[in-house]
């Protein structure tokens, strides 16, 4: 099974119910069923733009911008959503990103330049793979890696619209 990173926008009425449905079953089930449209799975591809920023040494305020994205604090927070009806428990639980860390992220990620960040990305796909950290990569890896981080920062900019926190974990 394929690992992928998972996001979904939530509100805090949303998370507060989910705490209380985890708190009265017995098996701690927070009911956790954010609709398909707050959820958004980045397969792959936010690793492989991480990995590619690091390798080609890309300016290190994408970097984090990118990896804030997908690094939640807070765990504690979201505690209750450790379950398996969640994850599938490898790595670590779920974590949350308060609005304000959301809004600040979309800020963040509005400003990258995607042509500039995957300037030096190497045109042929196996090198390109490579760079990635992708052991082989079947398409166009640049498109694949421009529309995943489009999809994650219009995510994101809905997220800070909404006033919603963004809990991410890896399923």
């Amino acid at each position: 099974m394929a690992l992928t990173q998972q996001l979904a926008r939530v509100s805090e009425a949303y998370l507060a119910q989910c705490r209380r449905n985890a708190a009265a079953s017995a098996d701690g089930d927070p009911e956790w069923n954010p609709p398909d449209e707050d959820v958004l799975d980045l397969d792959w591809a936010v690793w492989g733009l991480l990995h590619y920023c690091r390798e080609a040494d890309v300016a290190c305020e994408w970097t984090a911008a990118v990896q804030r994205s997908i690094e939640g604090e807070n765990a504690d927070n979201v505690r209750f959503l450790d379950h398996p009806e969640v994850y599938d428990g490898f790595g670590t639980p779920p974590a949350l990103l308060a609005p304000p860390v959301v809004a600040e992220v979309a800020r963040r990620l509005d400003a990258i330049d995607m042509d500039s960040l995957l300037r030096n990305l190497p045109a042929d796909a196996a090198s390109a793979a490579a760079v990635c950290g992708f052991g082989a990569f079947h398409g166009d890896l640049r498109k694949y890696l421009e529309d995943h981080a489009a999809a994650l920062t219009d995510f994101y900019r809905g997220a800070a619209r909404r006033g919603m926190a963004v809990v991410e974990w890896v399923d």
